[in-house]
C-alpha cells in the first residue's frame, strides 16, 4: 500500500525518512520489510516503515561500538558544539517536526510543537551540561597520596521510547547520552517512528557522527531482547508501561547493565477546600487533558475536599464541555483522537465499572461523532478509591472525581497505589504546601500547578514507577561510571 502523508505539510520534505539509520547511512533493512504508519484521526498510511531484522539491530550495536572510542575522547566542548547545532536545527524544524508528529501520532499540532520545543530543551541543556561532568579530589589518608574520583562514558546506550512522546523520549535521552560521551542506539515505538527518523536526520546534519545515533525500528521484543542481551550495550533507558520495565530490567539483569526507568503511573490531583478553584479548574485540565490524557504524569485521580467539591466539579464541568475535539491539523483543535482502538476500549471499560458501581457521567462518557479513535472529553463524578478507573491508569480523556474530608485521608487515598512517578495539589495554606508534598510518595510533585515538566530538574518515579533521573545535572549520571583513582607514590 503507498503512503499517504502530504508531503506538502513539510518545508523540508527530506525529513520524513522511512528507513532504519545504521552507522550514519539510510538503510531499508536486510529484508526490505516494511510496517505501516497510521494517523490514528483517519486510519490511513502515512508511511511504511522499514522493519529491523536481527541482523540490523546487531550491526547497529557493532557500528556503535566502533564509534564510541573516538566520540568519548572528543572534548567536552567539540561534543558540545555538535549538540549545539543539532539544537539549533530541531528549532528551526520545528513546525516540520511537528506536523510529522500530529500525523503519526494525532495530538493537535500547536500541542506538537511545543513537545518539540521541550524536547529540544534537553538538547540544549546537556550541550553545556556535558561540559560540567565533575569529579571531586577527596583529602587524602596517607602522605603521598592523592584521591580523585573521574566520570566517565558507561559506553553504548540504547533507548526504548513510547508513542505518546515519541520526539521528546528520544531527546530525554539521548541528550544526555551524547553529552556524557556515549553512543544511543533508538528504537521508537512501532506506531511513531518517523519522528525518530527525523530527528536522527537532523543529527546528521548537524555532524553527529556515523554510529553515534542509530535508529531501528520493528519488532519490539526482538529488538528488546537483543538490546538487553548483548554485553556491548552498559546502559538501557525505557519509558513505558511497568510491566515491560520489569521485563526489560529482568532481562538487563543477565549482563548487568545500567537501567533507567520511568514506567505507569496512577497520579492524584488533590483540591484542599483552601485551594484557588480557578487555579485548580485550569491546573486540572492542563494535566488531565493534554495529549487526550495520553501521559504518564496525567491526573489519574481528582481528589477534591467535600467543602468545595460540588463547586469545583461545576467549573470543572464547564472546562471539559468546552473542550475542541478535532483532527490535529485543525486550527481549533485542542484533543485529538487517541492512539488506537485498544485505547478506546480501555476508556470504555474503566467508564463502565464507574458507572456499575455508582459513578455518575457529568459531560461526556462515549465515543466522540468523528469517529476513528476520537473520544469525548469525560467527567465522573461518585468514584470510589476502590474501582477500576482510581486503580489503573486509564490513559485517556475521563478525570474521575473522588470526595474527601480530612487532609490525612486524602493523602492516605493519594498514596494508596503501588506507583509513584507525579502527583499535584492545590492549597493555600503555606504550612501544609510542604506537609503534604513531603507526605505524597511520587518522584515529581506539582504544588498549585499542573505543568512540571523542565529539562533543568529532575524527572522520575518511585515504587513501581521506575529507577533513575531524566533531566538536570542529575540525568547525566545514568550514562556515566564513577571511577575511583587512588594515587601513591608521590611523597617528595
Amino acid at each position: 500500500m503507498d503512503s499517504t502523508f502530504d508531503r506538502s505539510r513539510l518545508r523540508d520534505a527530506d525529513l520524513l525518512r522511512e528507513d532504519l539509520f545504521i552507522d550514519g547511512v539510510w538503510t531499508p533493512g536486510s529484508s526490505g520489510e516494511r510496517t505501516d504508519v497510521l494517523d490514528p484521526a483517519t486510519g490511513t498510511v502515512i508511511a511504511r516503515m522499514a522493519a529491523a531484522t536481527e541482523a540490523d539491530v546487531l550491526r547497529a550495536v557493532d557500528t556503535a561500538a566502533a564509534a564510541a572510542p573516538a566520540w568519548a575522547r572528543m572534548t567536552a566542548p567539540d561534543r558540545s558544539r555538535v549538540m549545539r547545532r543539532w539544537y539549533e536545527l530541531i528549532v528551526a524544524s520545528a513546525d516540520d517536526l511537528a506536523a510529522i508528529l500530529t500525523a503519526e501520532q494525532g495530538k493537535p499540532f500547536a500541542e506538537a510543537r511545543g513537545e518539540i520545543l521541550y524536547g529540544a530543551g534537553f538538547v540544549e541543556w546537556y550541550a553545556e551540561e556535558c561540559k560540567r561532568t565533575y569529579g571531586d579530589v577527596i583529602p587524602s589518608n596517607v602522605a603521598g597520596r592523592r584521591l580523585l574520583t573521574v566520570r566517565q562514558p558507561v559506553g553504548v546506550s540504547a533507548s526504548i521510547t513510547p508513542w505518546n512522546f515519541p520526539s521528546a523520549m528520544i531527546l530525554r535521552k539521548a541528550g544526555p547520552a551524547l553529552a556524557a560521551g556515549c553512543p544511543m542506539i533508538i528504537k521508537p515505538a512501532e506506531e511513531t517512528p518517523l519522528s525518530a527518523t527525523a530527528l536522527a536526520e537532523l543529527g546528521a546534519r548537524a555532524g553527529i557522527p556515523a554510529g553515534v545515533l542509530s535508529v531501528v525500528a520493528g519488532t519490539p521484543a526482538m529488538i528488546g531482547e537483543i538490546l538487553t542481551s548483548h554485553p556491548t550495550v552498559r546502559a538501557l533507558s525505557f519509558t513505558g508501561s511497568t510491566e515491560v520495565g520489569k521485563l526489560l530490567m529482568a532481562q538487563s539483569a543477565r549482563t548487568v547493565k545500567k537501567v533507567a526507568l520511568e514506567l505507569g503511573g496512577n497520579a492524584p490531583l488533590i483540591v484542599f477546600d483552601d485551594a484557588d478553584l480557578d487555579a485548580a479548574v485550569t491546573g486540572a485540565m492542563a494535566s488531565k487533558f493534554r495529549n487526550a490524557g495520553q501521559t504518564c504524569v496525567c491526573a489519574n485521580r481528582i481528589i477534591v475536599q467535600s467543602g468545595i467539591h460540588d463547586a469545583f466539579v461545576e467549573r470543572l464541568q464547564t472546562a471539559v464541555e468546552a473542550l475542541t475535539v478535532g483532527n490535529g491539523f485543525e486550527e481549533k483543535s485542542e484533543q485529538g483522537p487517541l492512539i488506537s482502538q485498544a485505547a478506546v476500549e480501555k476508556v470504555e471499560r474503566h467508564i463502565e465499572d464507574a458507572v456499575a458501581g455508582g459513578a455518575t457521567v457529568r459531560a461526556g462518557g462515549a465515543r466522540h461523532p468523528l469517529g476513528q479513535t476520537f473520544f469525548e472529553p469525560t467527567l465522573l463524578t461518585g468514584v470510589r478509591p476502590d474501582m477500576l478507573i482510581a486503580r489503573e491508569e486509564t490513559f485517556g480523556p475521563v478525570a474521575p472525581v473522588i470526595a474527601f474530608d480530612t487532609e490525612d485521608e486524602a493523602v492516605a487515598i493519594a498514596n494508596d497505589t503501588p506507583f509513584g512517578l507525579a502527583g499535584y495539589f492545590f492549597s493555600t495554606d503555606l504550612a501544609r504546601m510542604w506537609r503534604v508534598g513531603e507526605a505524597l510518595e511520587f518522584g515529581v510533585v506539582g504544588v498549585n500547578t499542573g505543568l512540571i515538566s523542565y529539562e533543568g530538574a529532575p524527572f522520575g518515579g518511585v515504587k513501581e514507577s521506575g529507577l533513575g533521573r531524566e533531566g538536570s545535572r542529575h540525568g547525566i549520571d545514568e550514562f556515566t561510571e564513577l571511577k575511583y583513582l587512588c594515587v601513591d607514590g608521590l611523597a617528595g
